[in-house]
């Protein structure tokens, strides 16, 4: 596929396309439709450990392959590092800086210090997992050493222009990158623990189990609701930005990112090829629209997608397509809920079945050979379908026969929607557009070329990337008396670039007077051109990496000296002393000996409960902040109580202690959303529970302690958060199971941590409100007439388990497991690690439980009880349904 585009001449930057390679043949598919980038996995460490990937060994000749045909290669490093993974990460990271790879894509905080420390240039990209939705969290990657961020899918166009805003006038510009084209996960990335939950497989790991295409029952005030053959309530319709390109690019994002690395090669073809052509048709468009009218947002058509694309997009991989979040919220659209699985184009519906045709009335072409299957509206059980086997067109209908026991005709039904899943035609084409070893899809150089008579002629070549060759003809041009190098002939010759990485773009002619040359001598020039710039290319990225240097160094102490009175870690040994100085908190002591339970309520009542049952330390999260206030009264009043009980307060004994409360902020912040955070802070509660990173710049002058969200699961990501931000505690990652969080609570100082240990998992974390979508017929909260503040809602799986579904002021939706999970039996051990600091939360227990929970959990750190007791005690209580949690299971799994 020849690209004859010429530079760009707009003042609009232009995007690449950023396609994915779960495979060789899958990376050759992107090359030769027109990637300017792909992204691909190694055999550890990434988020797709389903797709094939590559090894270390092919590295070099990977990246070869890719330089030579002017495409970026970056490596995904995607997923949270545990502690003794350290070691293999860091010469997993070496192999890919000195390998010449463009950069790494990266979630876990840790190893983003890491790679700086190895490399103090090497390009790290800041992971969606890493879950950033606003400026603040652009900042704080940047503070890493980040050179992109890939945005959080859930931000819309008006949003990513506002980050593009707020990023330029704070001086903390990086270049965003978006997902413009594939499946979109329904919790937000990085903070989705379903398939930890459920199953034992965290998607922080790349092992995401996909419970959102699956099947749930909705129950409101314990009635299901009749919701018809809508069942798959968590199943976002895939995403396709083809129709707001014009925008994205008038937004100034850096990269267009096709989801796809589990895909298969003709899918890969199929989707980077419409999104090159028609990012190609934007940028012509902006080009024209700047030179008409001065203005590069003008003279750019709102629909431009051809339906051979949309076509082609359904055909390559679709659960139905959608714009997703770019236009904002709509939750009537982003999740159909008919199906969960790929169906591809709407072929029609069944009118007719008789004498072992079946009538199909068209709403798109078939042919024999094309892939149908039949949808009765049950897409969970067996579904007739197989390949067309001849097709009688009368008029708007197609009589349409099958091979002999292809398929059951019984099981078929008129007015049953008939979706085309295979068009071998069309993956024909696909296979024959990366087949073969000479490049098909070639990229644009510009010529210029000087000379004149008695003088050689100078031709300088550059390419896309910059890469610059100066060629000279070995012989002087000569007078021309007939046929001079015109601009034609030199356009004729030197355009000659077929079997080669490169077509000619713009050519401009320097030549003085009627010259000429021979045609042998303009080949020769052709080809040493095309030598020395593939020579360029693919020279490998030499990128400064120390080999002095290790993860150790940045390794807090474990043993905190005397004088370092407790929150901090020895990290960063040049800054430590500069944060420690610039820290606003208080150090809070590490003498504390006893264990220490701290109780997170979901209302008032459980509050109030806590309180009687004598529990110091307690968290508040509610979905309305303003309740906060009243939280904060209630603690206060019992504090005051207890102050006045104790009067006259003899002075040879110790006070005893008042309780604190703490109030949590909603999980995600968007930009505009600073007037939440106003409202949590207007509480005057004694600190906040941080949850991201708006919440780390909001809250710095305040007492904070960090949530699971944070995702520390290794001491290089704690002494961060500690050093950089004295967060008092940080809860540890529930990615962690015991073993993994042992090597934590040792590499660590372990007064830094709290550790949940009986909990409600929360499992899918989204934009998409389920309140919204199926108990209103609204859009956004602004018509749906709050359905989540009239009706206690639950999800009932597939296997019958009912899973409590909450909301949060900003409307997103939290999905928690129905069964609590515990890690009772590992307190005992924990605390002789030296961990004081245990989490216990609640979700909609009553009063009652709340107290008889707390009961067996201060026995429990009392070492009145074992945690096996607590185990079969609340198991045979039989009201909250404990079971194992990630720290049980996890153990027992490793």
């Amino acid at each position: 596929m020849k690209s004859d585009r010429p530079f760009s001449s707009s003042s609009l930057q232009r995007p690449e396309i950023l396609a994915p390679a779960g495979n060789w043949e899958c990376a050759k598919a992107a090359v030769e439709n027109g990637a300017d980038a792909i992204y691909f996995g190694l055999d550890r460490f990434n988020a797709r450990m389903r797709a094939q990937n590559f090894t270390e060994a092919d590295l070099p000749q990977f990246m070869a392959f890719l330089h030579h045909r002017g495409v970026k290669g970056y490596v995904t490093v995607n997923t949270l590092i545990f502690p003794k993974e350290l070691a293999q990460a860091q010469q997993y990271l070496r192999t890919i800086i000195a390998a010449g790879v463009d950069a790494a894509i990266v979630q876990d905080v840790g190893i983003c210090r890491l790679i700086r420390h190895l490399s103090p240039d090497f390009p790290i990209h800041a992971s969606t997992q890493m879950t950033i939705t606003s400026a603040a969290g652009v900042e704080f990657v940047k503070s890493l050493g980040c050179q992109l961020v890939v945005l959080a899918r859930e931000c819309s166009l008006k949003e990513i222009n506002k980050i593009q805003q707020q990023i330029a006038q704070q001086n903390t510009s990086l270049p965003l990158e978006v997902f413009v084209h594939g499946a979109l996960c329904v919790a937000y990335s990085g903070q989705c623990l379903t398939s930890e939950a459920l199953g034992g497989r965290s998607a922080n790991r790349g092992e995401c189990a996909q419970a959102c295409r699956m099947p749930y029952e909705l129950i409101a005030d314990g009635e299901v609701v009749d919701l018809g053959n809508r069942k798959y309530l968590l199943s976002p319709q895939d995403l396709a930005g083809l129709e707001v390109l014009p925008d994205l690019v008038k937004s100034g994002v850096t990269s267009l990112k096709i989801e796809g690395r589990l895909k298969a090669p003709e899918y890969v073809a199929n989707v980077t090829r419409v999104y090159r052509q028609a990012l190609d048709r934007v940028m012509e468009e902006l080009d024209a629209g700047t030179r008409r009218e001065g203005d590069a947002g003008n003279g750019v058509k709102k629909s431009f997608a051809s339906s051979q694309e949309n076509y082609n997009l359904e055909m390559a991989f679709s659960r139905g397509l959608y714009t997703g979040w770019f236009g904002g919220i709509n939750n009537q659209e982003l999740v159909h809920a008919h199906f969960g699985k790929k169906r591809g184009v709407l072929l029609g519906e069944v009118t007719r079945i008789r004498n072992e045709q079946v009538t199909v009335r068209l709403e798109a072409p078939v042919k024999p050979g094309d892939g149908i299957v039949f949808d009765c509206g049950h897409p969970e059980a067996k579904e007739e379908g197989g390949r067309v086997y001849g097709v009688v067109e009368k008029g708007k209908e197609a009589l349409l026969t099958f091979g002999r026991s292809d398929l059951n005709l019984r099981r078929v039904h008129v007015g049953d929607k008939v979706w085309k899943t295979s068009d071998p035609e069309l993956d024909k084409q696909l296979r024959q557009s990366f087949a073969g070893d000479n490049p098909q899809f070639q990229r644009p150089i510009s010529l210029e070329v000087y000379g004149e008579v008695g003088q050689p002629l100078i031709a300088i070549a550059r390419d896309e990337l910059g890469n610059i060759v100066q060629v000279e003809s070995a012989i002087a041009l000569v007078e021309a008396h007939t046929k001079p190098l015109d601009t034609n002939r030199l356009q004729e010759q030197l355009g000659r670039l077929g079997n080669t990485p490169f077509a000619l773009g713009t050519l401009t002619n320097h030549l003085s007077g009627a010259v000429m040359l021979p045609v042998s001598e303009l080949n020769r020039m052709r080809r040493e051109i095309v030598t020395q710039l593939e020579e360029l290319r693919t020279q490998p990225k030499r990128w400064q990496l120390h080999s002095d240097v290790s993860f150790q160094n940045l390794l807090p102490s474990s043993s905190p000296k005397k004088e370092d009175t407790g929150t901090r870690g020895h990290g960063d040994a040049g800054n430590l002393s500069q944060t420690l100085s610039a820290s606003p908190h208080l150090p809070i002591s590490a003498s504390s000996s006893s264990p220490s339970l701290i109780v997170l309520v979901r209302n008032l009542k459980q509050l109030q409960a806590a309180l009687q049952a004598g529990v110091e330390t307690l968290y508040c999260e509610f979905e309305d902040p303003r309740a906060y206030r009243e939280a904060v009264h209630l603690v206060r009043q019992q504090a005051q109580t207890q102050k006045e009980k104790f009067l006259p307060h003899p002075p040879h004994l110790p006070h005893p202690p008042h309780p604190t409360i703490w109030v949590a902020p909603p999980r995600i912040t968007k930009p505009g959303e600073n007037w939440i955070l106003q409202q949590v802070r207007a509480s005057k509660a004694d600190g906040y529970l941080i949850r991201n990173y708006d919440q780390l710049q909001f809250f710095a002058a305040d007492r904070c302690i960090g949530d699971f969200s944070l995702n520390v699961a290794n001491p290089l990501t704690a002494g961060y958060f500690q050093q950089r931000f004295g967060l008092e505690r940080l809860t540890a990652s529930y990615d962690l199971n015991i073993t993994q969080l042992e090597d934590l609570l040792t590499n660590c100082p372990p007064h830094w941590f709290e550790v949940t240990i009986h909990q409600h998992m929360p499992m899918f974390h989204m934009e998409h409100c389920v309140f919204c979508a199926f108990l209103s017929e609204g859009t956004d909260y602004t018509n749906c007439g709050r359905p989540c503040e009239k009706y206690e809602v639950k999800l009932r799986d597939r296997v019958g388990s009912e899973h409590v579904l909450q909301a949060d002021v900003g409307c997103r939706n939290t999905v928690f497991n129905g069964t609590a999970q515990t890690g009772a039996e590992y307190v005992q051990h924990l605390i002789h690690l030296g961990l004081r600091h245990f989490r216990i939360e609640f979700i909609n227990e009553t009063p009652d439980q709340v107290q008889k929970t707390i009961h067996h959990y201060h026995q429990l750190l009392q070492g009145k009880i074992t945690g096996s007791q607590l185990w079969r005690e609340l198991k045979l209580q039989n009201q909250l349904g404990v079971t194992r949690g990630p720290l049980g299971m996890s153990a027992l799994r490793s």
